[in-house]
C-alpha cells in the first residue's frame, strides 16, 4: 500500500505481536502535512528518535546568517527498526501520537557507516610487534651497547 510519498515501501514484518496501529505503511496511519529531512541525533527511546535539522537565519542587524537547529521527536514504525544515530532520513507529519511525537519516519535516505567495534587486544598486539621492530634498530649518536661491539 503506497502512503502517497515516493518512497520505497519496507517489507511486510512477520512478527505475529506487531503494531500496525502506528505504521504509515502497512496500518491506518495517515501521512499528511510536512516531509522534513534531518539526521537523527538521538535514538535512546523505544521506538522514538530525535531528528536535527539545521537551517540559516538571516540577522538584518549584522547582515549575516547565523545557524539554528530544531529538534524533532518521531515515531519509527517496526519495519525500519534499524535507524540509529547520524542517519539520515525521512520524517512525514501525522496525526499526533503521543505528547510530543507528531511526526513518524518513512524513509532512511542514508544509513551511517558501522566501523564495528575495535578489539583492543589486536590493538595490543600490533603495539608490541612495532617495538620488537625497532629494538634492533641502531639510531645515529646512540652509543652501542657492551655485546654490540
Amino acid at each position: 500500500m503506497a502512503i502517497g510519498l515516493d518512497v520505497e515501501t519496507p517489507p511486510e514484518p512477520d512478527d505475529p505481536d506487531y503494531d500496525y496501529e502506528k505504521c504509515p505503511f502497512y496500518g491506518e496511519l495517515s501521512v499528511r502535512g510536512q516531509i522534513l529531512e534531518g539526521v537523527v541525533a538521538s535514538a535512546d527511546m523505544d521506538k522514538t528518535v530525535i531528528v536535527e535539522r539545521e537551517y540559516d537565519v538571516f540577522v538584518p542587524k549584522y547582515d549575516r546568517y547565523m545557524k539554528r537547529r530544531s529538534r524533532v521527536p518521531a515515531h519509527v514504525p517496526g519495519v525500519l527498526d534499524h535507524v540509529s544515530v547520524g542517519d539520515r532520513v525521512k520524517i512525514a507529519e501525522t496525526r499526533p501520537l503521543s505528547k510530543t511525537k507528531s511526526h513518524v519516519v518513512v524513509e532512511v535516505t542514508e544509513a551511517e557507516l558501522e566501523l564495528g567495534p575495535v578489539d583492543p587486544t589486536e590493538a595490543a598486539d600490533e603495539a608490541e610487534g612495532d617495538e620488537e621492530e625497532s629494538e634492533g634498530d641502531v639510531t645515529e649518536g646512540a652509543e652501542p651497547q657492551a655485546g654490540e661491539q
